[in-house]
């Protein structure tokens, strides 16, 4: 039956089985071509493929059908918003509130305005549609995060912290995603508190990966030489599915700079260079490399990363695996790594630089973005507070020596913006010219 085939389908899409979901979903346009529910879900299958304007026009065209399906409008606005289309998204979140009244998805509705208005910086309207959300569920966490979200940004930082413990207080447990605030704490200077804070979190969950990341991050003196394997794991798993998007937001750069690096070096693509994308995580970088590459594999630490890069079929391989160990099992397998903004996770550099002059052929090339950090701070590198460690020209340039490469071009980029700063970085490239070490 109709009902049962929607039933099928939705339910492997939501398990992010998008193979097995698309046929499924195109036998239910095939026999029911208008079917309202069949063209709403089609939209979200090619949104999680990014295929972005396909989304939009069958969300669209399920809305002409049922024009007041609420949870579709709140959909289109999802999509829209993450194409960075405020404007359209503003309306048809609009839309889902007038159509859904007072039923949970009006509630779902005022908390993705409250989401976009905070992205366009008007965050007293952004507040005003949390507390609108809290009227109609007082119960609903996600609405408390983003309102202690917006009352961060305004400076609000113990009135933020009480709502962002409503959350936690709400929130199933395993749920709440804490680093996200305490990062906000740690950018605004708060840094006592952010310990506190993070103090708090270990006592409950002695090992947590994350929290002891960020703890070294409140004190410098404490850093380790790189992320834990588990921060970077449960970080990067725990926002998969939308990573793309945040990115967007962000302005983020380093996929088009590396790529643009790796064409001054090399020339032309041709189809001929045998590539690793260190760091692939959802394969920002491998429409960019493809045409580059007779070979092209990725590694990533991230199980729900390497999901995402599948689907964008770029790849000849992908592999679950640490950057390092991974490299420093491919010896002369490759004419050129590139890693777009992940050894920003390594404080000391000199293991994967090594790793990546053994995997690389003679001549091969190393192309990467970090983080830059002033000379005159006087140290090689330093854990920030937003997690990821900035890197010294100077302390680069002898690493890279030392590992056996010539560096050909360090250029200094703004990678993404954050906290509405730019980020300021490094992009480097460099010829292997040693021996193995």
């Amino acid at each position: 039956s109709l009902h049962d085939a929607i039933v099928h389908a939705v339910g492997l899409l939501r398990d992010e089985q998008i193979e097995q979901a698309e046929p499924a979903l195109q036998h239910i346009l095939e026999r029911w071509p208008a079917q309202p529910d069949g063209l709403h879900f089609m939209g979200l299958l090619r949104h999680s493929q990014g295929r972005v304007d396909e989304a939009v026009t069958l969300i669209k065209q399920s809305l002409a059908v049922l024009p007041a399906n609420a949870g579709a409008w709140n959909n289109l606005g999802n999509v829209l918003l993450l194409a960075d289309r405020a404007g359209e998204a503003a309306t048809a979140y609009d839309s889902a509130v007038q159509h859904a009244e007072n039923t949970a998805e009006a509630t779902l509705a005022l908390n993705n305005v409250c989401a976009l208005q905070r992205k366009l910086g008007r965050l007293d309207l952004s507040e005003l549609a949390a507390r609108e959300a809290l009227k109609k569920d007082s119960n609903f966490a996600d609405a408390w995060y983003n309102l202690s979200l917006t009352l961060l940004k305004q400076g609000q930082v113990h009135e933020g912290l009480l709502a962002h413990s409503k959350a936690v207080a709400l929130w199933p447990q395993g749920r709440t995603p804490r680093h996200e605030i305490i990062r906000a704490v740690m950018l605004l200077g708060e840094m006592d508190r952010a310990a506190t804070l993070l103090r708090e979190w270990l006592a409950e969950d002695a090992n947590n990966p994350v929290a002891l990341h960020l703890l070294s991050a409140c004190d410098a003196g404490s850093a380790p030489q790189r992320a834990s394997d588990g921060y970077v794991t449960q970080v990067f798993d725990s926002f998969a599915a939308s990573f793309d998007a945040k990115l967007e937001a962000l302005g983020y750069r380093a996929p088009g700079l590396v790529v643009q690096a790796l064409q001054d070096a090399v020339g032309t693509p041709a189809a001929q260079l045998s590539i690793c994308d260190a760091g692939c995580g959802t394969g920002l970088c491998g429409a960019g490399l493809r045409p580059f590459a007779s070979r092209l594999v990725g590694c990533d630490l991230s199980v729900g990363m390497l999901r995402r890069a599948k689907l964008v079929k770029h790849y000849d391989a992908l592999h679950e695996a640490e950057l390092t160990h991974y490299l420093a099992t491919q010896p002369a397998a490759f004419d050129a790594v590139v890693s777009a903004d992940t050894l920003c996770y390594f404080g000391t550099l000199e293991q994967a630089l090594a790793a990546a002059r053994l995997s690389l052929k003679p001549g091969g090339w190393l192309v990467y973005t970090v983080e830059a950090l002033p000379e005159a701070r006087g140290l090689p590198h330093l854990l920030q507070v937003n997690g990821r460690f900035a890197h010294a020209a100077s302390y680069l340039r002898g690493a890279m020596q030392a590992a056996g490469f010539e560096v050909t071009a360090m250029q200094a980029q703004a990678l993404r913006m954050e906290a509405g700063e730019p980020v300021n970085g490094w992009v480097v490239s460099a010829r292997s010219i040693a021996a193995a070490v």
